[in-house]
């Protein structure tokens, strides 16, 4: 047989191995050592260790003709010395193949129940799917697990768990299964109440003393009587006048959302690229970006003329538009497909990027945005989206040293 030809085992006699019991260190390599002595090909290994037990799966060809008895007494044996449980179950072959269509679906869940569980483990199987593996991504600060779904194709996949996970009150993120996954990526988002807590607008506007009138077009734009970029040419307008040592003040103001460090030092340290793109204000995007390490910003310009706010805008505007444009810009920069592109965002003006992206996360966002988006995420710690790329909370406290948010 060459090398490129797997093992034929379709119709080899195996033995499915089951040892469980309470963990300790070399069980594996004392279950191997024992099955070594029949001289039998290991198929397949599955090993599980839930708070401090044990369940180790061995899928074995069956052994010389004769010495299977042999076999199945001193694994019991050897179970027994060690007070453990042993089952051996014979049949035929491997595992049976999985379906076609395989997505990771995860899960979030603060806290994550069985009830919700349940729900979302029905909508899978009624989709067609099948759950072939499941574990968890994390226990803090939210409670992430993944499945490893078979047998159905992701869109219909992710449309119904997206329903089901908007009616339960859980977050749930479908995506394909592949390389891809582990692939290098872009991830983009908003800045507003995304990787800040803040809106700019409204921190210049303080210093102003005009938040209401700012929040009055705000309102306005939400109403749909005003677009986004007539709104902006408004509310920037009633900053006329303002001293530009304000923006050193406003900067200071900027309260990061909790997690957004881990989560841009962890995508750095993975090879990822990241970016912002903003309808406020390069004032402070471009502080961001020296202060985050981030590689890509854009956002709308105030024009400041002989130290004061003019009260206009200057260069391109980052509008709904804008943000889609510069989403496809910077994959491009990156030399990054824009299937391998991540956004994230809260509001309408975000949904273009969401859309044009891999993957679009709604994160906190409007019923609209979540609605529409590939996934929503509901919870208050940015760094929850690196569970949805599969990165574990372990992965994430090795890189960090144990850093945390």
């Amino acid at each position: 047989m060459s090398a490129s030809q797997p093992p034929r085992t379709a119709d080899v006699p195996t033995l499915l191995v089951k040892i469980f019991g309470k963990d300790r260190p070399g069980i594996t390599a004392g279950l191997f050592d024992t099955l070594a002595a029949y001289s039998v090909d290991v198929i397949d290994i599955e090993q599980v260790v839930t708070r401090g037990r044990i369940v180790l799966c061995a899928l074995i060809t069956a052994p010389a003709s004769g010495a299977e008895g042999a076999l199945r007494a001193t694994v019991h044996t050897w179970t027994e010395s060690l007070k453990l449980q042993a089952e051996i179950i014979s049949g035929i072959g491997d595992n049976r193949p999985r379906g076609s269509g395989r997505s990771h679906v995860t899960v979030l869940g603060n806290p994550l129940t069985a009830e919700s569980t349940a729900a979302i483990a029905a909508c899978i199987t009624a989709t067609g799917g099948n759950i072939d593996r499941i574990f968890r991504l994390a226990k803090y600060p939210v409670t992430a697990v993944e499945f490893a779904v078979s047998g159905v194709e992701t869109e219909p996949l992710r449309t119904a768990l997206a329903t089901e996970g908007a009616e339960i009150g859980v977050d749930v993120a479908v995506v394909s299964a592949g390389l891809h996954r582990r692939a290098q990526r872009l991830v983009v988002m908003d800045v507003d109440s995304t990787l800040i807590q803040d809106e700019v607008i409204e921190l210049f506007a303080a210093h102003a003393g005009c938040e209401a009138e700012v929040a009055e077009v705000t309102s306005r734009a939400m109403r749909g009587e005003l677009d986004f970029e007539q709104s902006l040419h408004a509310r920037v307008a009633l900053l006329a006048g303002l001293d530009e040592s304000v923006v050193e003040k406003v900067r200071a103001e900027i309260r990061l959302t909790p997690g957004a460090r881990t989560l841009i030092r962890t995508l750095k340290r993975l090879g990822y690229q990241v970016g912002v793109v903003s309808g406020g204000f390069t004032q402070v995007t471009d502080a961001l970006q020296e202060q985050l390490g981030l590689d890509f910003a854009a956002a709308n310009t105030l024009e400041i003329v002989n130290g004061k706010l003019t009260g206009r805008v200057v260069g391109e505007i980052v509008d709904r538009a804008g943000k889609a444009r510069l989403l496809r810009r910077f994959a491009d920069e990156a030399g990054v497909p824009l299937a391998q592109t991540v956004a994230i965002g809260d509001g309408a003006n975000d949904l273009d990027m969401l859309n044009a992206a891999g993957l679009g996360v709604a994160f906190n966002a409007k019923p609209v945005v979540r609605k529409a988006a590939h996934t929503a995420v509901n919870v208050p710690f940015l760094d929850t989206v690196l569970y949805l790329l599969g990165i574990t909370r372990e992965e994430v406290e090795t890189a960090d040293g144990g850093d945390g948010h």
